[in-house]
Protein backbone atom coordinates (compact mmCIF):
# COMPACT_ATOMS: atom_id res chain seq x y z
CA UNK A 1 0.00 0.00 0.00
CA UNK A 2 1.60 3.29 -1.55
CA UNK A 3 2.52 5.38 1.66
CA UNK A 4 1.71 9.21 2.36
CA UNK A 5 2.37 11.88 4.65
CA UNK A 6 0.34 14.93 5.12
CA UNK A 7 2.33 17.30 6.94
CA UNK A 8 0.67 21.22 7.79
CA UNK A 9 -2.69 19.21 8.48
CA UNK A 10 -4.95 21.63 9.96
CA UNK A 11 -7.66 20.66 12.68
CA UNK A 12 -10.60 21.02 10.23
CA UNK A 13 -9.20 19.50 7.63
CA UNK A 14 -8.64 15.88 9.27
CA UNK A 15 -11.97 13.99 8.85
CA UNK A 16 -11.68 14.57 5.22
CA UNK A 17 -8.48 13.74 4.59
CA UNK A 18 -8.87 10.51 6.49
CA UNK A 19 -12.08 9.44 4.71
CA UNK A 20 -10.37 9.78 1.65
CA UNK A 21 -7.22 7.80 2.48
CA UNK A 22 -8.53 5.25 5.06
CA UNK A 23 -8.50 2.01 3.38
CA UNK A 24 -6.61 3.24 0.16
CA UNK A 25 -3.42 4.34 1.60
CA UNK A 26 -0.79 3.84 3.98
CA UNK A 27 -1.31 7.44 5.17
CA UNK A 28 0.01 10.16 7.86
CA UNK A 29 -1.69 12.75 9.34
CA UNK A 30 0.31 15.56 11.07
CA UNK A 31 0.12 19.69 12.36
CA UNK A 32 4.13 19.89 12.05
CA UNK A 33 5.62 21.59 9.49
CA UNK A 34 8.67 19.96 7.28
CA UNK A 35 10.75 22.89 8.25
CA UNK A 36 9.99 22.33 12.05
CA UNK A 37 11.18 19.05 12.55
CA UNK A 38 14.68 18.49 13.78
CA UNK A 39 14.44 14.43 12.88
CA UNK A 40 11.73 13.15 10.65
CA UNK A 41 10.09 10.49 12.12
CA UNK A 42 11.70 7.01 10.66
CA UNK A 43 8.08 6.27 9.58
CA UNK A 44 8.06 9.05 7.20
CA UNK A 45 11.37 8.11 5.41
CA UNK A 46 10.02 5.94 3.10
CA UNK A 47 6.85 7.42 1.72
CA UNK A 48 6.22 7.77 -2.02
CA UNK A 49 4.54 10.80 -1.55
CA UNK A 50 4.32 13.71 0.51
CA UNK A 51 1.92 16.73 0.67
CA UNK A 52 2.51 20.21 1.96
CA UNK A 53 1.43 23.52 2.31
CA UNK A 54 3.38 26.40 1.65
CA UNK A 55 4.36 26.70 5.96
CA UNK A 56 6.64 24.04 4.81
CA UNK A 57 10.16 24.87 3.51
CA UNK A 58 11.43 21.93 1.60
CA UNK A 59 14.82 21.93 0.71
CA UNK A 60 17.24 19.64 -0.40
CA UNK A 61 18.30 18.98 3.21
CA UNK A 62 14.76 18.20 3.78
CA UNK A 63 14.46 15.81 0.81
CA UNK A 64 17.36 13.75 1.43
CA UNK A 65 15.87 12.50 4.16
CA UNK A 66 12.92 10.58 1.85
CA UNK A 67 14.57 7.90 -0.07
CA UNK A 68 11.59 6.49 -1.90
CA UNK A 69 9.91 9.72 -2.64
CA UNK A 70 8.03 9.86 -5.95
CA UNK A 71 5.63 12.85 -5.62
CA UNK A 72 5.09 16.03 -3.67
CA UNK A 73 1.48 16.97 -4.23
CA UNK A 74 1.64 20.82 -2.75
CA UNK A 75 -1.79 22.01 -0.90
CA UNK A 76 -1.29 25.10 -2.66
CA UNK A 77 -0.54 27.20 -5.85
CA UNK A 78 2.77 28.77 -4.99
CA UNK A 79 6.35 26.63 -5.28
CA UNK A 80 8.63 28.39 -4.11
CA UNK A 81 9.29 26.99 -0.72
CA UNK A 82 10.07 23.44 -2.60
CA UNK A 83 13.27 23.37 -4.23
CA UNK A 84 12.40 22.12 -7.45
CA UNK A 85 16.05 21.64 -8.77
CA UNK A 86 16.82 18.96 -6.56
CA UNK A 87 12.96 17.50 -7.75
CA UNK A 88 13.80 17.46 -11.16
CA UNK A 89 17.41 16.15 -10.68
CA UNK A 90 15.70 12.95 -8.30
CA UNK A 91 13.09 12.13 -10.81
CA UNK A 92 10.05 13.30 -7.68
CA UNK A 93 7.17 14.62 -9.26
CA UNK A 94 6.01 18.33 -7.96
CA UNK A 95 1.92 18.81 -8.46
CA UNK A 96 0.07 22.12 -7.47
CA UNK A 97 -3.75 22.95 -6.22
CA UNK A 98 -4.08 25.65 -9.02
CA UNK A 99 -7.24 27.55 -8.86
CA UNK A 100 -9.16 27.45 -5.19
CA UNK A 101 -8.65 30.49 -4.15
CA UNK A 102 -9.38 33.24 -7.14
CA UNK A 103 -12.69 34.35 -5.65
CA UNK A 104 -11.39 34.06 -1.68
CA UNK A 105 -8.10 36.20 -2.39
CA UNK A 106 -9.90 38.69 -4.72
CA UNK A 107 -12.44 39.15 -2.38
CA UNK A 108 -9.55 39.78 0.64
CA UNK A 109 -7.50 42.31 -1.35
CA UNK A 110 -11.03 43.82 -2.20
CA UNK A 111 -11.20 44.20 1.28
CA UNK A 112 -7.83 45.19 2.16
CA UNK A 113 -7.89 48.13 -0.42
CA UNK A 114 -11.35 49.37 1.39
CA UNK A 115 -10.37 49.08 4.34
CA UNK A 116 -6.87 51.25 3.92
CA UNK A 117 -9.12 53.38 1.86
CA UNK A 118 -11.75 54.24 4.64
CA UNK A 119 -9.47 53.60 7.42
CA UNK A 120 -11.83 51.19 9.12
CA UNK A 121 -9.17 49.38 11.08
CA UNK A 122 -7.64 52.71 12.48
CA UNK A 123 -10.90 53.64 13.24
CA UNK A 124 -11.98 51.05 14.88
CA UNK A 125 -9.14 50.38 16.98
CA UNK A 126 -9.26 54.14 18.31
CA UNK A 127 -12.62 53.91 19.30
CA UNK A 128 -12.37 50.46 21.15
CA UNK A 129 -9.81 52.56 23.07
CA UNK A 130 -12.68 55.44 23.45
CA UNK A 131 -11.00 57.81 20.97
CA UNK A 132 -12.24 59.29 18.13
CA UNK A 133 -11.22 62.12 15.53
CA UNK A 134 -13.38 62.10 12.51
CA UNK A 135 -10.79 64.62 10.74
CA UNK A 136 -8.12 61.30 10.95
CA UNK A 137 -10.27 59.24 9.33
CA UNK A 138 -11.28 61.39 6.31
CA UNK A 139 -10.97 58.70 3.69
CA UNK A 140 -12.06 57.89 -0.18
CA UNK A 141 -14.38 56.75 -2.52
CA UNK A 142 -13.85 54.28 -4.95
CA UNK A 143 -16.31 55.16 -7.63
CA UNK A 144 -14.16 56.41 -10.21
CA UNK A 145 -10.92 56.22 -9.24
CA UNK A 146 -8.63 53.62 -11.42
CA UNK A 147 -6.80 50.36 -9.96
CA UNK A 148 -4.26 48.77 -11.73
CA UNK A 149 -3.95 45.26 -11.54
CA UNK A 150 -0.60 43.68 -11.92
CA UNK A 151 -1.49 40.18 -13.26
CA UNK A 152 -4.45 39.63 -14.62
CA UNK A 153 -5.04 35.55 -14.42
CA UNK A 154 -7.65 33.80 -12.24
CA UNK A 155 -7.37 36.03 -9.10
CA UNK A 156 -6.42 39.16 -10.60
CA UNK A 157 -9.36 38.45 -13.12
CA UNK A 158 -11.60 38.33 -10.12
CA UNK A 159 -10.42 41.11 -9.10
CA UNK A 160 -11.25 42.96 -11.92
CA UNK A 161 -14.75 41.88 -11.62
CA UNK A 162 -15.31 43.22 -8.10
CA UNK A 163 -13.46 46.42 -9.20
CA UNK A 164 -15.79 47.01 -12.28
CA UNK A 165 -18.69 46.43 -10.22
CA UNK A 166 -17.52 49.28 -8.00
CA UNK A 167 -17.58 51.63 -10.48
CA UNK A 168 -13.59 51.65 -10.70
CA UNK A 169 -11.14 52.41 -13.96
CA UNK A 170 -9.44 49.05 -14.50
CA UNK A 171 -5.63 49.14 -16.10
CA UNK A 172 -4.12 45.74 -16.39
CA UNK A 173 -0.52 44.54 -16.93
CA UNK A 174 0.17 41.26 -17.64
CA UNK A 175 2.31 39.49 -20.01
CA UNK A 176 -0.97 38.69 -22.25
CA UNK A 177 -4.09 40.78 -22.89
CA UNK A 178 -7.30 38.51 -22.33
CA UNK A 179 -10.00 40.03 -24.34
CA UNK A 180 -12.82 39.09 -22.68
CA UNK A 181 -11.60 40.94 -19.56
CA UNK A 182 -11.49 44.09 -21.92
CA UNK A 183 -15.04 43.41 -23.42
CA UNK A 184 -16.64 42.41 -19.97
CA UNK A 185 -15.09 44.76 -17.26
CA UNK A 186 -13.47 47.35 -19.52
CA UNK A 187 -10.20 46.52 -18.66
CA UNK A 188 -6.90 48.62 -20.52
CA UNK A 189 -3.88 47.28 -20.64
CA UNK A 190 -0.62 49.03 -20.47
CA UNK A 191 2.73 49.28 -19.55
CA UNK A 192 4.46 49.09 -16.03
CA UNK A 193 5.46 52.69 -15.98
CA UNK A 194 2.10 54.09 -16.95
CA UNK A 195 0.51 51.74 -14.51
CA UNK A 196 2.62 53.29 -11.80
CA UNK A 197 2.15 56.57 -13.18
CA UNK A 198 -2.19 56.73 -13.32
CA UNK A 199 -3.42 54.20 -10.94
CA UNK A 200 -4.50 55.43 -7.41
CA UNK A 201 -4.56 51.53 -6.22
CA UNK A 202 -2.29 48.69 -7.42
CA UNK A 203 -2.95 45.06 -6.33
CA UNK A 204 -1.01 42.90 -6.87
CA UNK A 205 -1.78 39.28 -8.26
CA UNK A 206 1.32 37.43 -10.28
CA UNK A 207 3.01 34.88 -9.03
CA UNK A 208 6.62 35.07 -8.05
CA UNK A 209 9.43 34.98 -10.89
CA UNK A 210 12.74 35.53 -10.90
CA UNK A 211 11.63 38.38 -13.50
CA UNK A 212 9.91 39.76 -10.94
CA UNK A 213 11.48 39.77 -7.49
CA UNK A 214 11.36 43.32 -6.28
CA UNK A 215 8.85 44.36 -8.78
CA UNK A 216 7.97 47.46 -6.70
CA UNK A 217 11.54 48.96 -5.67
CA UNK A 218 12.39 52.58 -4.91
CA UNK A 219 12.13 53.49 -8.67
CA UNK A 220 9.01 52.06 -8.56
CA UNK A 221 7.15 53.62 -5.72
CA UNK A 222 8.77 57.43 -7.06
CA UNK A 223 6.08 56.76 -10.18
CA UNK A 224 3.32 56.40 -8.28
CA UNK A 225 1.20 58.96 -6.89
CA UNK A 226 2.05 60.22 -3.71
CA UNK A 227 -1.77 59.72 -2.95
CA UNK A 228 -1.79 55.65 -4.16
CA UNK A 229 -2.04 52.69 -2.00
CA UNK A 230 -0.75 49.36 -2.54
CA UNK A 231 -2.19 46.03 -2.21
CA UNK A 232 -0.19 42.61 -2.13
CA UNK A 233 -2.06 39.15 -1.50
CA UNK A 234 0.60 37.75 -4.29
CA UNK A 235 4.09 36.65 -2.77
CA UNK A 236 5.93 39.71 -0.36
CA UNK A 237 9.27 38.90 -2.55
CA UNK A 238 7.34 41.39 -4.88
CA UNK A 239 8.09 43.75 -3.13
CA UNK A 240 11.28 45.46 -1.47
CA UNK A 241 10.67 45.80 2.28
CA UNK A 242 13.40 48.52 2.72
CA UNK A 243 11.96 50.58 -0.63
CA UNK A 244 8.29 50.12 0.51
CA UNK A 245 9.25 51.12 4.24
CA UNK A 246 10.82 54.56 2.83
CA UNK A 247 7.95 55.04 0.52
CA UNK A 248 5.50 55.11 3.38
CA UNK A 249 7.90 56.95 5.33
CA UNK A 250 8.58 59.81 3.20
CA UNK A 251 4.72 60.07 1.51
CA UNK A 252 5.84 58.79 -1.72
CA UNK A 253 2.50 56.91 -1.67
CA UNK A 254 -0.48 57.01 0.90
CA UNK A 255 -0.98 53.59 2.32
CA UNK A 256 -0.28 50.11 1.57
CA UNK A 257 -2.85 46.93 2.32
CA UNK A 258 -0.40 43.48 2.76
CA UNK A 259 -1.27 39.69 3.23
CA UNK A 260 2.09 38.59 2.57
CA UNK A 261 5.50 40.13 3.50
CA UNK A 262 9.35 39.08 2.82
CA UNK A 263 10.75 36.90 5.24
CA UNK A 264 6.82 36.37 6.81
CA UNK A 265 7.81 32.79 8.15
CA UNK A 266 10.31 34.94 10.98
CA UNK A 267 7.05 35.79 12.48
CA UNK A 268 5.10 32.82 12.14
CA UNK A 269 7.64 30.32 12.11
CA UNK A 270 8.71 29.12 15.59
CA UNK A 271 11.83 27.55 14.66
CA UNK A 272 13.31 30.91 14.23
CA UNK A 273 12.54 32.31 17.86
CA UNK A 274 14.20 28.90 19.13
CA UNK A 275 17.26 29.03 16.60
CA UNK A 276 17.99 32.98 16.12
CA UNK A 277 21.03 31.80 14.12
CA UNK A 278 18.71 30.79 11.46
CA UNK A 279 18.07 34.55 10.46
CA UNK A 280 21.24 35.40 8.02
CA UNK A 281 21.40 39.32 7.63
CA UNK A 282 18.93 39.84 5.03
CA UNK A 283 16.40 38.22 6.89
CA UNK A 284 16.91 40.03 9.98
CA UNK A 285 16.48 43.21 7.91
CA UNK A 286 13.27 42.10 6.35
CA UNK A 287 12.40 40.78 10.11
CA UNK A 288 12.60 44.51 11.40
CA UNK A 289 11.24 46.39 8.80
CA UNK A 290 8.32 44.25 8.92
CA UNK A 291 8.07 45.45 12.35
CA UNK A 292 8.26 48.91 11.93
CA UNK A 293 5.83 48.52 9.01
CA UNK A 294 2.94 47.13 11.93
CA UNK A 295 3.88 50.24 13.51
CA UNK A 296 2.21 52.31 10.56
CA UNK A 297 -1.25 54.01 10.83
CA UNK A 298 -1.62 53.83 6.84
CA UNK A 299 -0.48 49.89 6.57
CA UNK A 300 -2.71 47.15 7.53
CA UNK A 301 -0.66 43.78 7.46
CA UNK A 302 -2.71 40.82 7.57
CA UNK A 303 -0.69 36.56 8.28
CA UNK A 304 -1.13 35.56 4.55
CA UNK A 305 -5.10 34.47 4.90
CA UNK A 306 -6.72 35.76 1.89
CA UNK A 307 -6.87 32.08 0.62
CA UNK A 308 -8.43 31.20 3.91
CA UNK A 309 -12.20 30.28 3.72
CA UNK A 310 -13.98 26.96 4.46
CA UNK A 311 -14.84 26.88 0.22
CA UNK A 312 -10.99 27.38 -0.75
CA UNK A 313 -9.63 24.94 1.48
CA UNK A 314 -12.26 22.08 0.58
CA UNK A 315 -11.35 23.15 -3.28
CA UNK A 316 -7.54 22.70 -1.91
CA UNK A 317 -8.51 19.18 -0.72
CA UNK A 318 -10.19 17.90 -2.98
CA UNK A 319 -7.83 18.87 -5.81
CA UNK A 320 -4.86 17.29 -3.76
CA UNK A 321 -6.64 13.94 -3.43
CA UNK A 322 -7.51 14.01 -7.30
CA UNK A 323 -3.74 14.76 -8.23
CA UNK A 324 -2.90 11.99 -5.91
CA UNK A 325 -5.45 9.45 -7.12
CA UNK A 326 -4.42 10.04 -11.18
CA UNK A 327 -0.54 9.94 -10.07
CA UNK A 328 -1.37 6.24 -8.83
CA UNK A 329 -2.93 5.37 -12.31
CA UNK A 330 -0.22 7.01 -14.03
CA UNK A 331 -1.18 10.42 -14.80
CA UNK A 332 0.19 13.58 -13.47
CA UNK A 333 -1.93 16.24 -13.26
CA UNK A 334 -1.37 19.90 -12.33
CA UNK A 335 2.39 19.75 -12.69
CA UNK A 336 4.83 22.08 -11.93
CA UNK A 337 8.50 20.86 -12.98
Amino acid sequence: MTKIVYFDVEQDEYSYLKSENEGKYDYFLTDQSLNSMDNIPQEYKNAKIISCFTTSRVGKEVLENFTELKLIALRSVGFNHIDINYCNEHDITVVNSPNYGNKSVAEFAFGLMLDVCRKITLSYLDYKDLKTNAQKYTGRELGGKTVGIVGLGAIGAEFARLAHGFDMNILGFDIKENETLKEQYMVEYTDFDTLLEKADFISLHSPLTESNRHLFNETSFKKMKNSAILINTARGEIVETQALYNALINKEIAGAGLDVLESEETISDTDYLSDISRLNNSTLKETILNSRLQQLDNVIITPHIAYNTAEAIYRILETTMRNINAFEKGIIQNKVN
